[in-house]
């Protein structure tokens, strides 16, 4: 084997190696924010610095978001959210913000990851929820105070398609003159002004990437390498 097919062989087993990870951040939609001030998340407030949002590992439910801090090695909350809907996808993630009394933080109101025109919309507990609609006069999702402390908190996990049911279950929405409607009522396409329209909340996010191409590039790869050793080992004959 030269020189050339070595540096070949090597450069396919890189690329083989390198597509798990870039799969797995296509799937959780992982993404990194540095803040200059501190931000309210569901549940907190997160001081000025870096932090990566990212999608729990959840195949039943793809609005489970969990936050962490910049090296990745402690979940700082776990909640619940909505899908949002913006018209134009950007190259860099996206923090979309409530209005907030003067002297607060800037509450987050959603999240969407490069290159994504759906994202996701945080879901607050009860008494926060109803602050933000009437400080934005706009809808916003909340959920039961008695739900709070089981899904915003650090190290938590939401597993199981019959526990997130369950959890969706309990989600409203806050209006701006105080009534609680459900869900659907709130956030149907209609209901949205028409420079963020918004879509129906279906049961699972729909994404504007697909793994298909992933895999034809996987198989490419792996015979593109086959075909290598195979002229290097008729050579070595």
């Amino acid at each position: 084997m030269n020189k050339l097919q070595t540096k070949m062989l090597l450069v396919g087993l890189g690329a083989l190696t390198l597509l798990p990870s870039a799969w797995a951040e296509n799937w959780n939609q992982k993404t990194t924010f540095t803040f200059s001030g501190p931000v309210e998340i569901p549940g907190q407030i997160l001081p000025a610095g870096t932090y990566v949002f990212k999608l729990a590992d959840s195949s039943s439910n793809r609005n489970i978001v969990q936050v962490f801090n910049k090296d990745q090695n402690h979940i700082l909350g776990t909640f619940l959210a909505i899908p949002d809907y913006r018209l134009r996808a950007s190259e860099k993630g996206i923090i979309r913000f409530e209005e907030r009394p003067a002297g607060s933080p800037q509450a987050i109101k959603a999240w969407f990851s490069p290159h994504r025109n759906f994202g996701h919309e945080f879901v607050y507990p009860k008494a926060r929820a109803l602050e933000l609609a009437k400080a934005n006069n706009t809808p916003v999702p909340s959920m039961p105070a008695e739900l709070t402390a089981d899904t915003i908190k650090p190290d938590v996990t939401i597993k199981g398609p019959e526990v997130v049911a369950l959890y969706m279950a309990y989600l409203k929405a806050e209006e701006p003159g105080g009534q609680e409607v459900d869900l659907a009522e709130a956030f149907a396409p209609s209901a949205a002004p028409e420079s963020t329209p918004r879509a129906a909340l279906p049961s699972k996010l729909p994404s504007t990437a697909t793994s298909v191409p992933l895999v034809g590039l996987i198989g490419l790869l792996a015979l593109g390498t086959a075909a290598t050793l195979r002229v290097a080992a008729a050579r070595v004959k």
